[in-house]
């Protein structure tokens, strides 16, 4: 067998991310502003690092069970419970992964196993990595765009037309990356209308569900009734804790697919990084201020840019979770990638082209407010010169 050719068939097949491109060429510029990257700029916050410099120093540094610690898991079943209204069995349906990845790569691989074109709808603009985990495990990808005018939200009607016989599931992720959208009760309650029904699993990632805005908290589908056993839930530490290099998410799911998820997952991984589970425990018994503190300077952050954003032109849908704003670049008469190249040479300043998320991501920009204030009010000052610099030369 030539494994060459079937390795360069395989690579060629998967669509390459649009960001790495901007981070690339904006890391070799002096002065660059880069609006980007996808990760908290807080620090974890200190009682969970010192949980898991503690746990070094009592050399805990063995495997752990293959699903992950029994207490953390325990403690992962009483925070949702406490949060967001989620009962899961620590023992039988919660499991510790290396990331949130991880877990939406194992529910995939245990999903999509009978080799005969078994379809994944993935709503976009989407996370990059969804269409490119399905097609590795055999899947076939389903794109369902979304659009502003429905606040970037999953319709019913849109899902019922993107169902067919061969769909086995549907990725939802809200909080979304990259629109910041979010799915209220009335909102997830006719998609669940519609799901309860089927054979479909839903893969709800919502690794960004402790940072929401407003006054209401929020919901996930799997705890609306009778969706439970429909959904494989994703979530882990990276966002609501600022634990991004700490590598830990964790997967809820019924029994019978959690059993076989576990079972990859000890194959391939053994299990989750041993210090960053005891550092987990602590974020999860006693980390709420921290989330708190975090969530509340995202807010202002959020305010901040789309006010401005929506005061230059750039028509700016308001994000109700994750740090992210994706505005339209439509009226500028560019496309986004065209925009975004533009945007760098002429201001140094790097955000991301909406196609790097799918391409109804086209004619929308991907800014992200994980910066400082003093950051993000500069590069807003060169995004403004920017976008006077296109009306002159329009206009001359």
């Amino acid at each position: 067998m030539n494994y060459e050719s079937i390795i360069a068939r395989r690579a060629a097949e998967i669509k390459p991310s649009g960001i790495r491109k901007f981070f690339d060429l904006a890391a070799t510029m002096q002065d660059c502003i880069s609006l980007g990257v996808g990760e908290p700029d807080f620090k974890t916050p200190w009682m969970i690092r010192d949980a898991g410099i503690k746990s070094l120093e009592r050399g805990k540094t063995w495997y752990t069970n293959n699903a992950g610690l029994p207490e953390v898991r325990n403690a992962i079943a009483d925070y949702l419970e406490r949060r967001f209204d989620l009962s899961y069995d620590p023992a039988t349906e919660i499991a510790v992964t290396t990331g949130g990845s991880e877990a939406i790569d194992l529910a995939l691989r245990a999903l999509l196993n009978s080799g005969e074109g078994e379809e994944v709808i993935i709503p976009e603009p989407c996370y990059v990595s969804y269409a490119p985990l399905c097609e590795l495990c055999g899947g076939v990808p389903v794109p369902m765009p979304l659009h502003a005018e429905d606040g970037f939200r999953i319709t019913a009607e849109g899902l019922r037309k993107a169902i067919t016989p061969k769909t086995k599931a549907i990725i939802m992720a809200f909080p979304g990356n990259p629109t910041g959208a979010v799915m209220r009760a009335e909102h997830l309650a006719p998609v669940a209308e519609l799901l309860r029904d089927t054979d479909i699993m839903v893969i709800t990632d919502e690794l960004y569900a402790e940072l929401t805005y407003g006054r209401q908290r929020h919901v996930s589908i799997a705890a609306l009734p009778g969706m439970k056993e429909h959904c494989i839930y994703v979530n882990g530490f990276s966002k609501a804790y600022a634990m991004t290099g700490w590598r830990l998410g964790y997967m809820c799911a019924p029994q019978e697919i959690m059993r076989i998820m576990v079972k990859i997952h000890q194959f391939g991984i053994i299990c989750a990084p041993t210090t960053s589970q005891y550092a987990a425990l602590v974020a999860l018994r006693d980390g709420d201020d921290a989330i708190e503190a975090m969530r509340q300077e995202y807010d202002m952050r959020r305010k901040l840019l789309v006010n401005a954003l929506n005061k230059m032109g750039l028509t700016c849908f308001e994000p109700e979770g994750a740090f992210y704003v994706f505005p339209s670049i439509k009226a500028t008469g560019l496309s986004s990638a065209e925009f975004c190249e533009q945007l760098l040479y002429a201001q140094k300043v790097a955000v991301v082209p909406g196609t790097a998320f799918g391409d109804s991501g086209e004619g929308f920009v991907r800014i992200s407010y994980s910066y400082s204030i003093e950051h993000l009010s500069e590069a807003l000052k060169r995004i403004n010169a920017f976008l006077e610099e296109l009306k002159n030369k329009s206009n001359s």
